[in-house]
């Protein structure tokens, strides 16, 4: 649990860090956005107007409009003095064909029909006139056009001649501002025609033309150009690391669909934004399911991001998420271009799309409202922000309003992409407090439980060590009954019969002493120490064993500690040696006696010598002694050995073993 926690305050850190890079994006589209309300630079050389314009119309077929496109190219190729083509395709020189017109000249886009080639084609003329002015560099700059490509022509004194033919980019024309350099003014002026194709009673959208000095042209154009497609692209390619780095999320958490819907909703905003990245296909059919894909698109961008931000919510609301998708799935379906193909569906799309924005971001409002939780009423604060920059979009896309502004749907994005992060960050952090708030009860438990165990175990020890005492007690009091109390009594009565003499009652006294030495020499901490112990012994038998005669040889070499050589363990050992001391004193007619002590890898041995006179070890019966030395080493886990022959002395091998199993 913790370990994730540690990944969930990684996670928070780079959402955070994030999150401020698109808040200084999102401030500096805001700027380019802004940039729309700005007063537009000097069209003329002594003004801040736009150039006034003159407007002809002139009704073509499709025939001479691919007459008029392939003069334009053969021009291009070949080049010439003037445009090669009949009166009927060039700019109207009678006056009266021409009439001021008030730019921006909008036609807005129709709800229903979709004007066809056999309406035929308009050729929308617009004539600007630059006063002399000397050698300045000019340029013209048309902020936006929504026609067909479009071309600037300039007459000369042998006729019209092309200064621009747009029909490589006419494609992207809608979304690219125009920029022409253009020569100065000089003495007699320059006489420009804008021409532009729309299809006969169509929807178009023609800016205001700009003339004017080049620096000062240069800079709107190329603002214009970093907000209308720069910051789409930035917006998208920020967007798809975001939705990689989700959908890899998701696939480490399948039961986290946020995640799922993050990706998707990046997904379909990199289809709404295909436009800025590659050209739309060349075939009719291939460009309607272009188009097709890049409108539909949106409305999957917005449901996408409505059913992230209601995962949020305490409770979900399965009816309206049902119905929110059924209406985008319904429009996108309707909107193929395989029927009704004669129907405009953009104004459509963009208008049911409208139409779940304002029922789901009225929905998460409520629920914002509702449950009052911070990141609910962020991301319904970015969607009603996203609803009225989609509402500014589809009046600039259906030509209601604000014919000049480009959209600013990559700004929304930005905003409620801001949100989605800061709803993730704070649910990361709740989900850190909360794992910290129970590992921090798991603590006081585990401290509880610690304590509870430790004053269980303190009880424990108690009652082990009053046992202990006990039994060792109880051994003591067995020890001294069997060998020192028995021992006395037998004294005693043999003294009251008198059956015993003075110095066998000495001898018997003076082994009662020795045992009760050797039971207090048990109980001395000796650390395990075999050595140690058998020191001690020789300390408490060295002047008995003097006095009856024996010279002791000490041959003790260095052992290992024996770790289970208890208090009852090191009686049992004392009273095997002294046994086979007393024997030696007592049978043995000895001089020497020696003691050695040696290490054999998993088990020491003590031997216990002597130079006297020896037994046969066939013939001699055993007594009640040495089965007791026997069990002694059996209880020990070791091995008792006696090794004698007549007239060569006694050798006794106690082998003990270094671990002893239980």
């Amino acid at each position: 649990m913790w370990s994730n926690a540690q990944d969930d305050v990684a996670m928070h850190d780079w959402v955070r860090r994030l999150r401020a890079g698109l808040l200084v994006v999102l401030l500096g589209s805001c700027l380019g956005a802004s940039a729309q309300r700005l007063p537009q630079p000097s069209a003329r050389l002594a003004g801040d107007d736009a150039a006034p314009a003159e407007m002809a119309v002139s009704s073509w077929t499709r025939a001479e409009l691919e007459s008029w496109w392939t003069a334009l190219r053969r021009h291009a190729a070949v080049g010439g003095d003037h445009l090669d083509l009949p009166a009927s395709q060039l700019p109207p020189e009678a006056p009266g064909a021409w009439h001021a017109v008030e730019l921006p000249d909008v036609r807005h886009r129709p709800g229903a029909a979709r004007v066809g080639q056999d309406a035929g084609y308009e050729m929308r003329w617009y004539r600007l006139h630059v006063p002399a002015g000397g050698d300045q560099p000019l340029a013209l700059y048309v902020p936006r056009l929504v026609t067909l490509s479009a071309a600037v022509l300039m007459r000369t004194e042998r006729g019209w001649v092309p200064l621009l033919d747009n029909q490589h980019a006419e494609r992207e024309q809608w979304v690219q501002p125009v920029w022409l350099p253009l020569p100065g003014a000089g003495e007699r002026g320059l006489d420009l025609v804008v021409a532009l194709p729309v299809p006969a009673g169509s929807y178009h959208v023609v800016s205001r033309l700009w003339v004017g000095p080049r620096d000062v042209l240069e800079k709107r154009w190329q603002w214009r150009v970093r907000a209308q497609t720069g910051l789409p692209q930035a917006v998208s390619l920020t967007l798809a690391v975001l939705g990689l780095f989700a959908l890899t999320l998701w696939l480490r958490r399948p039961g986290e669909a946020i995640y799922a819907l993050f990706a998707l909703a990046a997904a379909a905003w990199m289809v709404r934004n295909l436009h800025y990245y590659v050209s739309p296909p060349a075939s009719p059919g291939a460009q309607d399911w272009f188009w097709w894909a890049t409108h539909a698109s949106m409305g999957w961008v917005l449901l996408t991001a409505l059913l992230f931000a209601m995962r949020f919510a305490c409770r979900r609301f399965l009816a309206l998420e049902r119905l929110l998708t059924f209406s985008v799935l319904a429009v996108s379906v309707i909107s193929m271009p395989l029927w009704l193909r004669q129907w405009d569906m953009v104004v459509l799309q963009y208008t049911v799309t409208a139409g779940v924005a304002a029922v789901g971001t009225a929905w998460v409002t409520y629920v914002a409202w509702r449950e009052r939780r911070s990141e609910l009423t962020v991301m319904a604060t970015a969607l009603i922000f996203g609803g009225l920059i989609g509402a500014h979009d589809l009046a600039v896309l259906a030509g209601w309003a604000w014919p000049e502004h480009f959209f600013l749907m990559p700004v929304a994005t930005l905003a409620v992409m801001l949100s989605f992060l800061h709803a993730v960050q704070q649910r990361y952090v709740g989900a850190v407090e909360q794992v910290k708030a129970e590992n921090s009860q798991l603590q006081e438990d585990l401290d509880e439980q610690v304590s509870v165990l430790q004053a269980q175990n303190a009880q424990l020890r108690e009652v082990e060590r009053q046992q202990a005492l006990l039994l060792e007690r109880q051994r003591i009091m067995a020890d001294m009954h069997d060998g020192l109390g028995s021992a006395l009594l037998s004294a005693l009565v043999a003294m009251e019969q008198g059956s015993m003499s003075h110095e066998q009652c000495v001898e018997v006294l003076r082994e009662c002493v020795d045992d009760l030495r050797l039971v207090i020499d048990s109980l001395e901490p000796v650390g395990h120490d075999l050595v140690s112990l058998l020191a001690t012994m020789r300390y408490r038998l060295g002047k008995r064993l003097q006095t009856g005669g024996l010279k002791l040889d000490w041959d003790v070499q260095d052992l290992p500690t024996l770790a289970w050589l208890e208090p009852p363990d090191a009686l049992h050992v004392l009273r095997l040696m002294q046994e086979a001391l007393n024997n030696v004193l007592k049978h043995a007619r000895a001089s020497r006696v020696r003691l050695v002590t040696r290490h054999h890898g998993n088990y020491v041995e003590i031997r216990v010598e002597d130079d006297g006179a020896g037994f046969d070890l066939q013939t001699i019966q055993h007594g009640r002694g040495l089965k007791s030395q026997i069990k002694r080493a059996q209880r020990l886990g070791g091995k008792l050995r006696i090794d004698s022959s007549p007239g060569h002395g006694t050798r006794l091998s106690l082998r003990l073993p270094v671990e002893r199993k239980t």
